[in-house]
């Protein structure tokens, strides 16, 4: 079969490779074309467009790149119609893939969408669109499956694929020891400082993030960097500070730190999975943020406390995002035990709500499926 699959970040072309890996095991003549980035080339396939040119967050940057964003859904309609898949598979990405879900389904494409918008907290009334243009949708969140029910919309469920990711990424994990001898960094406690793989994140949320260095002077803070942003970007905000910067690295980073700092995003899953005790914080553009929590409707914004449906990692927003409140927040995770044994256990029962490992599979296992029939 011929697939056309469309991711339009880092966590997409992540979770895409692994489904690529899944189709394969089912279709022995499969054959993809590709939106996406290096992990899902790798699994095969060509590659179209690759993520780091689509990557637009928030407003502002939307409206900085609209003719680009324009462009490119030109292109994309004309390149399916040339293609002519048997199934359309979009990753997430919704402002995009819900153009081209109805794009597809008005010209008699089969669609598939996997990683559902998050149309649960803002823009409800795309669920109009999903519910018309999408043939199935393929949930990462257990919450959805009785959200999409109120619609009358069958949603397929077969765990979150980062537990798939997770347990790749332990298999070929050095060692503690190895991990700082290979770093050159002391084996003493680590406190994480993970901001995000978008410039905005970055220049938003690290800044704070490094001010409460100096309050912790018995540990060493690693900065996990995202392979989209170049060391230069974050000398920028690094350069009187004692960090050490690590690329690639971000699980082993993870599973050896006493502690972290974590921009809102599917690191707080990660985090979750690796049992790291973390505190949640997010700024962004002030104009955005206001525009958000006007039309937003969450609780909360971590996928650790939305999964949990409770606050079982601190979460801190905006203004409150400040040295004072991080240097409280953290003190809490690294010194007070049962503070730490609290959130352990809140971990523990969120891997029975995540699955277990094999979700990629399943999920291509289940797509191949419904495709013979």
């Amino acid at each position: 079969m011929k697939y056309y699959i469309i991711a339009g970040e880092a966590s997409g072309d992540l979770h895409g490779s692994n489904l690529i890996r899944g189709l394969k095991k089912k279709d022995n003549e499969a054959h993809f074309r590709l939106w996406g980035g290096a992990l899902m080339e790798k699994e095969g396939g060509d590659l179209v467009r690759n993520y780091r040119d689509l990557a637009f967050m928030g407003y502002v940057e939307v409206i900085k790149n609209f003719k680009k964003i324009k462009r490119n859904l030109k292109f994309c309609k004309q390149d399916i119609i040339s293609y002519s898949p048997d199934v359309l598979i979009l990753i997430d990405y919704p402002g995009f893939n819900l153009r081209i879900a109805q794009f597809g389904k008005e010209n008699g494409f089969k669609v598939f969408y996997y990683i559902s918008p998050k149309v649960w907290a803002w823009k409800e009334k795309r669920v109009n669109k999903i519910v018309k243009y999408v043939d199935r949708m393929f949930s990462i969140l257990p919450f959805e499956i009785d959200y999409y029910r109120k619609f009358q919309f069958k949603v397929e469920y077969e765990g979150n694929p980062v537990v798939d990711a997770i347990s790749g990424a332990e298999k070929t994990m050095e060692t503690r020891q190895r991990f700082f001898s290979l770093n050159q960094i002391p084996d003493k406690p680590v406190i994480a400082l993970i901001p995000g793989s978008r410039k905005q994140e970055i220049n938003y949320n690290l800044p704070v993030m490094l001010k409460i260095i100096k309050s912790y002077p018995d540990h060493q803070f690693l900065l996990a960097c995202s392979d989209l942003i170049d060391s230069g970007y974050y000398s920028k905000f690094t350069g009187e500070y004692n960090v050490k910067l690590l690329y690639n690295q971000t699980y082993s980073i993870m599973k050896y730190a006493d502690a972290a700092l974590i921009t809102s995003g599917t690191a707080t899953l990660e985090a979750a999975l690796l049992h790291l005790p973390q505190v949640v914080c997010y700024k962004a553009n002030i104009v955005g943020m206001l525009i958000a929590f006007l039309l937003v409707n969450l609780k909360y914004i971590s996928l650790v406390n939305l999964i949990m449906e409770r606050e079982v990692v601190k979460e801190l927003l905006q203004y409150k995002v400040s040295p004072a409140s991080l240097k409280k927040e953290l003190d809490k995770i690294l010194y007070d035990k049962q503070a730490r044994i609290n959130m352990q256990n809140n971990y523990d029962e969120l891997l029975t709500r995540v699955g277990e490992p094999g979700v990629s599979e399943r999920v291509a296992n289940r797509m191949f499926g419904l495709l013979m029939e």
